[in-house]
């Protein structure tokens, strides 16, 4: 009858445990998770619905250039930038090691020492006085202490709590190897356009010579139309300050190109020096196909994209840790070990053998306001996190939409302009011939050799345009981070 007692009354309490933790469960606030909206047109604008896509290739077989893929060789082994965010993925790698070991048992040694002096006059001295040891052997006076064992201690995840978190923490490690690859992309880029930025300039630079050596014989010859009477001296002085505004733009562009080297310098990790190129041919250079594949493929290819969407599935598991949280906790603690007054008799066991196992369970009753707020907070950036990922979307699709459009139209305007040039060339020298039988004036050479110069210049930055254009595409598709 005794031991049915002691059965209901075990049943009751557990029951009563029980309940509890229902009530509890029953009171913790729940918010449905939004979700992101990924819907995307089937194809670009003007565009097919082939799946074949630049993007895939590696950045060592778009880039055509040995000269642009040593330096972007070089620059992913050096660039200060890349290296610290590589600094920043060990950092997310070691959060994920020590989130994993949160929820595994955690054991420990120790070791101590003590003396301790109480009182006759009190509860322990009087034991002590009146109490042997062993027969004939006195307590000592001072009470030394030795001890020595393992204690344990594990968090009985109940809740997922610790694991969800572990995985929260793997996701922010993946977003961070995205963020690298997407730094990847950006910096191939820039060093692409830099270095036609840079080849570009070269070419000015010989078109600007090229004039100036035209317009320093259109000089002599307005010199020597002056001396016979045929041409005045406001003609030589228009000539000689069109070829010293001339050169001091080449002197303005050499400083150009001194500049755009130590930007390549930079980005590549090293001291200013001479970057190998080769500028001949610049205005030759034909300008492969793209192909953009589908908007669709932009959730796989581009890294941004990618880092937003890790980041929004590690704001959900936040969500449920910061929920856990509401839950008791159910821990477990042991020790065992030696404990005596003299270090002679810590290996006599069992009597200096010590040990003891805890089970305690814990749970917030009254004021919760912080993991209310801890809670609500996950979900203000669970949300932030699908706006963020939403966003990454359409700026994606739009750049590549705005690159696409972009070089369509620098194609139809090279064109142009290469025949507008054609035209200029010829007739610089139609125009010096006129004006050597008299049959225009000196300012209509000027301003032909002038405009000949300018639609050079033009026709050097469309093509410029058009290769920073084709890298832009690339790069907004998710190219160059393989």
């Amino acid at each position: 009858m005794i031991k049915n007692k002691k059965t209901i009354k075990h049943g009751k309490l557990l029951l009563v445990v029980l309940m509890n933790v229902g009530l509890f469960y029953s009171c913790v606030p729940t918010k449905d998770l939004k979700e992101a909206n990924t819907n995307m047109p089937s194809k670009y604008v003007d565009q097919t619905t082939d799946s074949t896509n630049s993007a895939q290739l590696k950045w060592s077989d778009f880039f055509k250039d040995e000269n642009l893929t040593k330096l972007i060789d070089t620059a992913l082994t050096n660039n200060q930038e890349l290296r610290i965010m590589m600094q920043q993925i060990d950092v997310a790698q070691n959060e994920v090691k020590a989130r994993k070991g949160e929820y595994l048992p955690f054991i420990s040694y120790g070791a101590g020492a003590e003396v301790e002096k109480v009182g006759e006059y009190t509860r322990n001295g009087a034991v002590e006085k009146n109490l042997d040891i062993k027969d004939g052997e006195e307590f000592p006076e001072p009470l030394t202490d030795y001890s020595a064992g393992l204690f344990a201690t594990w968090e009985l995840d109940v809740w997922k709590k610790l694991r969800n978190s572990k995985k929260a923490a793997a996701l922010e490690y993946l977003s961070t190897i995205e963020g690298k690859n997407f730094m990847v992309t950006r910096l191939i880029a820039e060093i692409a356009d830099s270095y036609y930025e840079l080849v570009a300039l070269d070419n000015q630079l010989a078109f600007i010579e090229q004039n100036l050596e035209l317009q320093s014989n259109a000089l002599k010859m307005v010199r020597l139309q002056k001396e016979a009477a045929r041409a005045t001296e406001l003609a030589v002085k228009r000539f000689e300050a069109e070829v010293l505004k001339n050169q001091s733009h080449k002197f303005e562009v050499q400083q150009e190109i001194v500049e755009m080297e130590n930007k390549l310098n930079f980005l590549i990790g090293r001291q200013p020096q001479s970057i190998t190129r080769n500028s001949e041919g610049f205005i030759e250079t034909e300008m492969d196909t793209i192909y953009a594949g589908l908007p669709s493929q932009l959730l796989l290819n581009r890294p941004d994209i990618r880092q937003a969407e890790f980041e929004l599935e590690a704001a959900k598991l936040n969500i449920k840790v910061a929920r856990a949280n509401f839950y008791p906790s159910i821990g477990l603690k042991a020790g065992l070990g030696l404990q005596a007054f003299k270090p002679k008799y810590l290996t006599e066991t069992p009597a200096s053998l010590i040990y003891s196992a805890v089970g305690d369970i814990a749970g917030p009753l009254i004021n919760r306001n912080a993991i209310k707020a801890d809670y609500n907070t996950a979900n203000s950036k669970q949300i932030q996190a699908v706006f963020e990922y939403e966003k990454a979307i359409l700026s994606g699709y739009i750049e590549v939409v705005n690159q696409l459009s972009k070089m369509e139209n620098l194609k139809q305007s090279y064109a142009l302009k290469e025949n507008q040039v054609k035209a200029l060339t010829e007739s610089i020298d139609l125009s010096t011939r006129l004006f050597q039988s008299a049959r225009i004036e000196y300012i209509e050479v000027l301003l032909t050799q002038r405009e000949a110069l300018e639609s050079k210049m033009e026709l050097v930055e469309t093509k410029k345009d058009q290769l920073m254009a084709r890298v832009n595409v690339y790069q907004a598709l998710g190219g160059g981070w393989n």
